[in-house]
């Protein structure tokens, strides 16, 4: 059957054009893969005023438990300026034994390597004595509201249930084998705005320089550290991603200024606490009148980005060692077990069922000329097909 063919596969996903939002094909092109092998698949339309409306798709083969779910995005980020590219984008050429295109490692390879893991172990000996799922979202990529949080809440509201979960993305900084993800840092971003009084850069005693406090109030942010890691997690991170005035003159004292942050946290808090401590910084950061003499407090306000990232940490030793073991025979390396990196939908996931992650290199991810080893896709299926087998083979242990 040709969904066995990863590389098959990937160059049909990847001729898909599936730029968040737009579907592009993508979820028409894997339910084409997945419904001869036996799935019942479904598409979801989810809905949100003032959002584009997101397609996602899940898929399910097998009515008993255990119950083993894949989950990916087939949406892709803009290829940028394509003339920079030295084969189209969406053309799934291949040269020097690599395939080019938007969204071959993140994270449409991850998926073509499933889809053929799961049709070879159908092919060879049927389906696994349990349930397999395929939950792809196409928000993953922009604000991932109509993605998979909504996609999760329509499949439990009708019944299902999963046992464990494994997540396609890009792990592995330089080669399949070298890392799987157990658990992600949380994630929380904010603004804060400094109220000052505009006025002339000359007579500075009838103003107040709203930088002089956004400059104050974003070092204290980010110093002192907030702590130095975990057992499991690298210490938590802030940084302030950008301070805007909207100042186009130099001889007026500007009356606003702001700094927007995110802050990437481990075990050591939850998002309220951190949250709470980053008040407080602010808080003690706006009452010191050492830099501004006389002018203390410093006005500001902070505003809170929706939907903080919420730290987690995956212990669910069957699946971990099914994972690691199927890594290990296929490759002879031993993963290194870690939460490093950005956020992923395996935060969403977490709430139904324990969740790992593993997929590709994720060198080229959101670049030009992104691409993937040919031989990287059969080695990573190769790998899901192990993980199928020991995981159902524990299972059922």
């Amino acid at each position: 059957m040709t969904s066995c063919d990863p590389i098959a596969n990937l160059a049909t996903l990847i001729r898909c054009p599936s730029v968040t939002p737009a579907e592009g094909g993508a979820l028409s092109a894997l339910a084409g893969m997945l419904a001869p092998l036996g799935f019942k698949v479904e598409r979801m339309t989810a809905r949100e005023p003032g959002m584009p409306d997101i397609e996602n798709l899940y898929a399910r083969i097998g009515t008993g438990g255990p119950h083993l779910m894949f989950a990916g995005h087939t949406d892709v980020v803009p290829a940028g300026d394509e003339a920079s590219w030295t084969h189209p984008p969406f053309g799934a050429e291949i040269e020097n034994g690599e395939m080019f295109g938007r969204g071959a490692v993140d994270m449409k390879g991850g998926i073509a390597c499933f889809v053929a893991a799961i049709a070879r172990r159908i092919e060879k000996s049927g389906p696994p004595k349990g349930s397999v799922s395929f939950l792809i979202t196409g928000d993953e990529e922009g604000p991932a509201v109509n993605g998979t949080v909504k996609l999760l809440e329509w499949a439990a509201s009708r019944g299902e249930r999963w046992d464990a979960c494994l997540v396609g993305e890009p792990t592995n900084p330089d080669r399949l084998g070298d890392m799987i993800k157990i658990g992600r840092r949380g994630s929380v971003s904010g603004t804060i705005t400094v109220h000052g009084v505009q006025g002339h850069a000359a007579y500075p005693h009838l103003a107040d320089n709203a930088v002089r406090g956004v400059i104050a109030l974003a070092g204290a942010l980010m110093h002192p550290p907030f702590d130095a890691g975990t057992e499991n997690f690298q210490p938590s991170n802030l940084e302030v991603t950008t301070i805007d005035v909207g100042n186009p003159a130099t001889n007026v004292v500007p009356g606003k200024a702001s700094a927007s942050f995110n802050i990437r946290f481990n075990d050591t808090w939850t998002a309220e606490t951190v949250m709470a401590e980053i008040v407080r910084r602010l808080d003690a950061a706006a009452a010191d009148g050492t830099l501004r003499p006389g002018r203390a407090p410093v006005r500001y306000d902070v505003r809170w980005a929706e939907r903080p990232s919420h730290v987690f940490l995956t212990r669910n030793d069957r699946l971990i060692a099914s994972l690691s073991g199927a890594v290990e025979a296929v490759t002879g390396r031993s993963p290194k077990l870690s939460t490093t990196g950005g956020t992923s939908d395996a935060r969403f996931i977490k709430d139904y069922c324990p969740v790992v992650e593993f997929g590709l290199v994720g060198q080229t991810m959101h670049m030009v000329d992104e691409r993937v080893a040919v031989a990287d896709l059969e080695t990573l299926t190769l790998i899901y097909e192990t993980f199928i087998e020991r995981w159902f083979g524990d299972a059922r242990s």
